[in-house]
């Protein structure tokens, strides 16, 4: 397994008293048991504020530097901006930089999907490119945040689809949206409200193409700490063939102890 970028710590970690959380986390990447390279990239933060996962698009080339570049841009973010407007910039920023890159001779195409989180007064700001997602597990029940960027999740929208098909449909790696691979990015974005006992993961598309949402589900249910539940998620992917890179970040929301 690929050690994750660390963000440098920028001061205390997120920490509030009464019934808020507190947040702890995290995250694994691993090449899978096909592909030759790992192009994918995650982001860590020992402060518990900011965690990424990026998968660079090797199909286009260079896959590994558009993730790198999207992870290094995100971890310059600092903690007191507003999470949505600075989290939208940067993905801007490194759609430019991934842009400039590919223009240089001998380097072609490239880009990179991604979905970053970044905890503020209490609650989940996650900004998304692509088919990298988000669920959200509450008691028991576990939510996927993020709407897809791709092909097929077009057809499941137009009803030509059906939601449960979408994952296994033979066209389901085909992107519409990739930080770098359009001069202009769109970026989605949302706000969650975290409480105590919530637990988020943040994935690439190689762990939903191995592993259903139930699948998922059973162990962000049952794990009994983040890094735990991503080493379970990457052996899961493995014993079902990881066709592609696998990375996967979880998150645990926890009260805090006066």
């Amino acid at each position: 397994m690929t050690a994750p970028k660390t963000r440098p710590p920028r001061g205390r970690p997120i920490q509030v008293t009464g019934s808020q959380p507190i947040f702890f986390g995290s995250g694994l990447t691993h090449v899978g048991a096909v592909r030759n390279a790992n192009e994918d990239a995650i982001l860590t933060d020992p402060t518990g504020t900011l965690w990424a996962v990026a998968d660079g698009m090797g199909g286009y080339g260079h896959g590994d530097m558009a993730s790198d570049i999207v992870t290094q841009e995100l971890a310059k973010v600092a903690d007191e901006v507003a999470a949505i407007p600075a989290l939208r910039e940067t993905l801007r920023r490194a759609n430019v930089l991934i842009q400039d890159r590919s223009s240089a001779p001998g380097m072609g195409r490239m880009g990179s999907t991604v979905v970053a989180m970044m905890m503020q007064d209490c609650c989940a700001n996650i900004v998304w490119v692509g088919d990298c997602r988000a669920y959200l597990m509450r008691q028991s029940h576990m939510k996927m945040l993020t709407h897809d960027h791709t092909v097929v999740q077009d057809m499941v929208d137009q009803g030509v689809l059906r939601d449960d098909q979408k994952d296994s449909h033979p066209e389901s790696n085909i992107v519409t949206r990739a930080v770098g691979y359009e001069p202009v990015v769109e970026v989605d974005a949302l706000t969650v409200p975290v409480i105590p006992g919530d637990r988020l993961l943040l994935c690439s598309d190689g762990l939903t193409a191995c592993l259903d949402d139930q699948a998922i589900a059973d162990v962000l249910a049952t794990a009994d700490e983040p890094q735990g539940l991503c080493s379970q998620l990457i052996d899961a992917s493995l014993a079902f063939g990881a066709p592609d890179n696998v990375s996967v970040i979880a998150v645990f929301a926890v009260e805090d102890q006066p």
